[in-house]
């Protein structure tokens, strides 16, 4: 018999996906450089050529056992110890290779991480706007996620509603920063106050509290920033990284968990994710591709081109009359829709050829979600279509 839970989600697709196939349909139909799909955070710009080199020279060089073989069930060896040792040097915490697992990217870390720390029946604290993915990554663990309302004015953390849903139950938070979808960077004050929260709670209650810290978009950050590292707040962080944003390399599902060498049982937490994998199949990340990211452990792709993007985008919004939090980073912006009901917002947009990701599913009914990791010209072409809807549907705005 197959599990009814599964079948039961196919008339649940996901919004980001169908707008995606709508825009590709349409595309057919007209030529895809004239839809304006703002849909899927599908990185633009090409990964770094040194990754390329680095593919090449180790299918060149190394023996088909070393290239090709299983890695150790943790992830390789030395490629743990390089990912420490930038860790520790960027941010200075002592991470060691003890304290990395090798992981299919950000997803299989998240997956590992929220096994490694909570039980079924446990509660997993969330932050809205949040990406919706979080609910089955939670859910099928037999933990149960629970969203903390967002705080629009800034898209910082709502600390009043937090502190109200920490309760006893709450086993582990789950951050998001630089935002998916917001762009927003939490400040140090934000994650201050975070901290300092969950250590009160955690001694109020008697039981460590994780902070579960999702970074796939830590490199992209704007204007000559830094987006603050979680884990210098907070012993008991576990950090979950994907270099498919970074290195522009979402396909090979490459990234990791850091356990902050503070957390509690930090020496064999990675040892313990090893076994989790042994149930739910996530073991042993590609060989190859673990040894060529650890070339170029430091680099990033020319993220340039998201913040013009964003310039672009956010200064012609204002201009249009909405509200929206300028985004510190990722390649996502989030305004706020011109009527209360998104989806019905984002459908006519269709008819200007925009593809606008209602965000209810965010967590945040009444905006929506731009991801502008697309060329600069195609994002400076749909200015004039984004004109046209506001000013034809929306004239007494």
């Amino acid at each position: 018999m197959i599990n009814e839970t599964y079948k039961q989600r196919l008339a649940a697709k996901s919004v980001i996906r169908e707008l995606s196939e709508y825009a590709t349909a349409r595309g057919a139909e007209i030529g895809y450089e004239n839809v304006f799909d703002y849909s899927l955070g599908n990185p633009s710009v090409p990964c770094v050529d040194g990754y390329t080199r680095a593919v090449i020279d180790l299918h060149e060089t190394l023996s088909p056992a070393e290239l090709h073989g299983y890695s150790p069930s943790l992830g390789n060896t030395k490629v743990r110890g390089i990912v420490a040792a930038s860790l520790k040097k960027r941010f200075g915490i002592d991470y060691e290779t003890k304290h990395i697992f090798m992981t299919s990217g950000a997803a299989g870390a998240l997956a590992h991480a929220l096994r490694a720390v909570t039980k079924p029946g446990d509660v997993v604290l969330t932050f809205a706007p949040f990406f919706p993915e979080y609910m089955p990554y939670v859910n099928d663990t037999g933990a149960r996620l629970s969203v903390v309302p967002a705080n629009t004015e800034d898209f910082q953390i709502n600390m009043e509603a937090f502190e109200e849903m920490l309760t006893p139950e709450v086993q582990a938070v789950l951050i998001n920063s630089p935002n998916n979808p917001s762009g927003v960077v939490y400040s140090e004050a934000t994650l201050e106050k975070l901290a300092d929260l969950m250590r009160q709670k955690a001694a109020e209650y008697g039981h460590d509290i994780f902070l579960i810290s999702d970074e796939p978009y830590r490199e992209i950050v704007f204007d000559n920033k830094k987006a603050p590292y979680p884990s210098c707040f907070y012993d008991n962080t576990l950090s979950c990284y994907s270099f498919s944003k970074s290195l522009s390399l979402p396909g090979e599902r490459i990234g990791y968990i850091a356990v902050n060498p503070k957390a509690t049982d930090a020496d064999i937490l990675a040892v313990i994710f090893g076994q989790i994998s042994r149930g739910i199949g996530h073991n042993c990340p590609s060989s190859t591709i673990q040894m060529a990211v650890a070339r170029v452990i430091d680099q990033t792709s020319d993220i340039s081109v998201y913040e013009r993007n964003r310039n672009l985008l956010y200064d012609e919004l204002i201009r249009l009359g909405f509200t929206v939090v300028k985004p510190n980073g990722t390649f996502y912006i989030f305004p706020k829709a011109l009527e209360e009901d998104s989806v019905a917002f984002c459908s006519k947009a269709k008819n200007y050829d925009l593809i606008l990701v209602p965000a209810d599913n965010f967590g945040c009914p009444g905006y929506f979600r731009m991801a502008y990791c697309i060329d600069t010209e195609k994002v400076e072409r749909s200015l004039e279509a984004l004109r046209r809807f506001v000013q034809t549907e929306y004239p007494n705005r």
